[in-house]
């Protein structure tokens, strides 16, 4: 019931607010929290221990409690219950008693539904800040000190008031991303995900290496829709996985293969996650719109599959496979397209949600109501053929999905914003840029290999769009004041809180994967890390070349003939890279030739000088790299 009542407030809210913002955040986080505490338990091992579940209902009415002062004391409807005749908001500083003891206990049950639901790291980064807050004047100078704040002017600024735990994390969770966890799960409903597994397999199932393409196509598709690695690692891992295995592939392989590729399918454009309507909220010099930030991802996106499309490829190769594997092969995709040709209405739901949502967006559409709108697409279109027309019952289900789904999403957005609201008190976040600055300012290089370190560490412990949004929040200005194009920085850090995912030791897509496949945690990471190699070097490009974003080095849109030579190398390096790390290309490459196609590789990806040939400017790095490439390939002949 409270996973239904979530879904259809925030629908309703969403497109036709009644609320102010901060009350439809505080109902939001109230369902949220509940649904939270009711159904993850303190410890795994307590699930059952009623005394245990006892105090889970405590904690839920406390947080219905905590959540409902702060809608009662903001909303008109409540005047009568305001507090010395006032809102929480016009009495900013002049808190009562009882509004700091209500904050105080609202902080603590985030905290605890941050740890039950996403482990320990985010609670540990909530308390530092916190503490930092209260004792500023003792802090070393190289820790940033401050002047101090008493225990009741940090429990408003982070519960209290509009800037710490009802903020801009928690507000993009409930315009946005809930909105599109709820359309996946509608669409998972209508038997999509069976669809896009047949379809890969008959498109590539008979190809050497299929199953491995397989996999990773069916994760760029689901990754387009859910954004989220882990859940798209366990959702098609589970079909894709085995079939690698039956197919000769390594167990460590295949779940390596299939953890890059979900992982790379967050960011896929139409969705990307979380991160995507973050940057809404985040870059405004100049605002971006939703379009804008999905046309830029594009192109790397589809770089990255490329990789991954040419790392399977050449690795089956690499490993002769027999006639016998072959024709298991053929026999499997000849199978794969009978049962597609027995599934198009789930196809048509797919592609008609799918493309709903992509016209809303180009006709200009606000992102939360093309994807209520593709939602509607779903049920109509689905209600044409029995095996799609979702019933009371299945979309009950689906909501039920997708309120728990997101509770761990609610408690990390709701935590995050407690951080905001101390950076924003303390001044750290001017401060923190300002220092690293100096550092990186005779090299642009060498801040994006901060940030890009930073990324990854703080990844390897949060969700991957709470990672971007605290560095966003942090270190993003730095980027902006080294002359990077704003988008071009906030995708970059977007990317390298993504390859989290797949970097050991803490990869959390690889763990999913190992889970999966039955194989050890630290092989798979590393194997998935292996695979995603080129996801680590796209940023760097995108950002030194713009025109891989479809953007000039000003951030205005970049025309045809500007993106044709980046984009060409771009993908020629992507080529070079994917045949280093396989070694292979027509034929098996020995030792120096493997090494040469990596320093091709560096070449044609890393930025350089130009000089003027015919009237035109020629890269030299880039000529070189091609001219290397050229080299190689030609000694590489077929065997």
């Amino acid at each position: 019931m409270l996973s239904v009542a979530l879904c259809l407030f925030t629908l309703a809210q969403v497109n036709y607010p009644i609320l102010a913002p901060q009350p439809q955040l505080a109902v939001f986080a109230l369902l949220g929290l509940v649904i939270c505490f009711l159904n993850v338990p303190v410890h795994p091992t307590f699930g059952k221990n009623r005394v245990a579940r006892a105090s889970d209902v405590v904690l839920a009415v406390l947080a219905t409690v905590c959540c409902g002062w702060i809608l009662v004391q903001n909303d008109p409807f409540f005047e009568g219950f305001w507090q010395n005749g006032s809102t929480l908001g016009n009495r900013a500083g002049f808190e009562t008693s009882t509004d700091i003891l209500v904050g105080l206990v609202g902080l603590l049950l985030v905290i605890e539904a941050a740890r039950r639901s996403l482990g320990l790291a985010l609670p540990i980064l909530c308390g530092l800040f916190l503490v930092y807050a209260y004792i500023g004047p003792s802090m070393p100078n190289w820790l940033f000190p401050h002047r101090g704040y008493s225990i009741e002017r940090i429990v408003a600024q982070a519960f209290l008031q509009a800037q710490g735990t009802f903020g801009v994390a928690l507000g993009v969770m409930f315009t946005y991303v809930f909105l599109f966890v709820i359309f996946g799960a509608f669409l998972s409903a209508t038997g999509a995900t069976r669809f896009i597994i047949d379809f890969a397999q008959s498109v590539f199932g008979a190809s050497p290496g299929g199953p491995a393409k397989v996999a990773v196509l069916s994760s760029g598709l689901m990754g387009s829709l859910s954004g989220s690695a882990v859940a798209n690692t366990a959702t098609t891992g589970t079909f894709t996985i085995p079939m690698m295995r039956s197919a000769g592939f390594k167990a460590t392989t295949a779940a390596g293969i299939q953890a890059a590729a979900s992982s790379g399918g967050a960011l896929m454009p139409p969705v990307m996650g979380a991160g995507a309507y973050m940057m809404l909220q985040i870059i405004d010099n100049p605002p971006v719109t939703y379009l804008q930030i999905i046309r830029a991802a594009l192109i790397p996106a589809l770089l990255y599959y490329l990789s991954l499309f040419l790392i399977t490829h050449f690795h089956a190769k690499r490993s002769a496979s027999n006639e016998a594997a072959q024709a298991d092969r053929v026999a499997e995709s000849a199978a794969a397209s009978d049962a597609l040709a027995t599934s198009r209405m789930e196809g048509v739901v797919f592609a008609t949600a799918l493309g709903t949502l992509i016209l809303l967006l180009i006709l200009g559409y606000t992102p939360f109501r093309a994807v209520s709108l593709s939602l509607l697409a779903i049920v109509v279109v689905g209600a044409f053929n029995p095996r799609t027309r979702l019933s009371v019952g299945s979309v009950i289900k689906a909501f039920v999905k997708s309120s728990r789904d997101v509770v761990s999403l609610v408690a990390a957005s709701a935590s995050v914003g407690i951080i905001i609201g101390i950076v924003t008190l303390t001044g750290i976040g001017t401060r923190l840029p300002a220092a690293i600055l100096p550092l990186a300012e005779q090299s642009l290089f060498l801040a994006l290999v901060l940030i890009m370190i930073s990324s990854i560490i703080l990844g390897m412990g949060l969700p991957s769009a709470v990672c971007y949004l605290l560095l966003a929040t942090l270190i993003g200005p730095v980027l902006d004041n080294l002359g990077v194009v704003p988008l071009a920085a906030h995708l970059f850090i977007f990317y390298f809180g993504m390859m989290s995912m797949v970097t050991p030791p803490v990869a959390l897509a690889g763990y999913a994967a190992a889970s999966i496949a039955g194989t050890s945690i630290m092989p798979t990471s590393f194997a998935a890390f292996r695979f995603a190699l080129v996801g680590f070097t796209l940023p760097y490009i995108f950002v030194y070349r713009p025109e891989l974003l479809m953007l000039t080095a000003t951030g205005e849109t970049a025309g045809a003939l500007a993106m044709l030579v980046p984009v060409g190398i771009g993908t020629l390096g992507v080529v070079c890279f994917a045949s280093g790390i396989t070694g292979q290309l027509r034929s098996a490459l020995a030792l120096p030739l493997r090494i040469a196609m990596f320093v091709a590789a560096a070449l044609l990806l890393a930025p350089g000088p130009t000089i003027s040939m015919a009237g035109m400017p020629v890269p030299i790095l880039d000529a070189a790299g091609v001219v290397l490439f050229g080299a190689i390939f030609t000694m590489n002949r077929v065997r």
